[in-house]
């Protein structure tokens, strides 16, 4: 397969599984782990999830700027301020855990017991939230918690950043909407900066001799693209219905995965 179609297929695939709970890190790695579409570097599947940024934006773009045009409104302030604590615990965890040099896996394995039991969570988590409206008033708690889950969602790959902020305070009982609203706009500095970072490492490490640039900017382009029409429809979806569609599938996958890896090995 042609070097542009693979980064195409991975494009597609990073903007559709970006901000469904289902894990676009776990979905990149599948298919490159099992030698269905040929293996991207690190900064390639780190920065195309940047490229889904530019979804958010376009979809919040009403959003984003009621909040630029409100700062001098408390609420904004504060919606702001747990926005950004949220971030920077996460950028403060994501730097020591690069400290501690933890890597991606590169088998199948972890990815597909993160796969199934993040489903088997989102059942639980359902059931227990079933009958509840929720509130849309984020506390601090809630904002250190889903700082958390983001972490979790870095070390773990399968475990999906989305899925875990959503689901963590839908947990804390933030009602489903705003717990959506809340983890896509933390995505947008979340992902930036990761991607820059990835971007910086690479350029004071290698130069970027080792990177072929114009189909990483593809790939980008196609993630965005991808994830706007997810989003849209995404926003919709979370109004009047359950996660307990994306937990099957998890399970299943997961489940399959866990075959597939156990076959293979013998």
């Amino acid at each position: 397969m042609p070097d542009w179609l693979s980064v195409i297929f991975l494009g597609i695939i990073e903007g559709v599984t970006e901000f469904l709970p289902i894990s676009s890190t776990g979905h990149l790695l599948i298919p490159q782990t099992l030698g269905w579409l040929q293996p991207r570097s690190d900064l390639f599947n780190v920065v195309i999830q940047s490229g889904a940024v530019l979804a958010v934006l376009a979809v919040f773009a009403k959003r984003v700027k009621g909040m630029v045009t409100t700062l001098g409104s408390p609420e904004t302030r504060g919606y702001l301020a747990k926005l950004a604590v949220a971030f920077l615990l996460t950028a403060i965890g994501g730097l020591i855990l690069k400290k501690l040099e933890v890597k991606l896996p590169e088998t199948v394995t972890p990815v597909a017991w993160a796969t199934f039991i993040g489903g088997i969570v989102i059942l639980v988590l359902e059931r227990l939230y079933r009958g509840k409206e929720g509130t849309s008033d984020m506390s601090w708690l809630v904002v250190v918690a889903i700082a958390g889950a983001q972490l979790l969602a870095a070390v773990f790959p399968g475990t999906s950043r989305s899925g875990a902020t959503i689901l963590m305070a839908m947990a804390f009982g933030i009602a489903r909407p705003s717990a959506t609203e809340f983890s896509f706009l933390l995505g947008i500095p979340t992902l930036i900066a990761a991607g820059g970072l990835k971007i910086v490492s690479e350029l004071s490490e290698h130069g970027g001799a080792g990177e072929n640039w114009s189909l990483l900017a593809l790939g980008t382009v196609v993630s965005a693209l991808s994830a706007f029409v997810v989003v849209k429809w995404l926003i919709r979806f979370v109004q009047s219905h359950t996660f307990n569609g994306f937990a099957v599938y998890r399970i299943v996958l997961g489940f399959g995965l866990l075959i597939y890896a156990a076959t293979a090995a013998h």
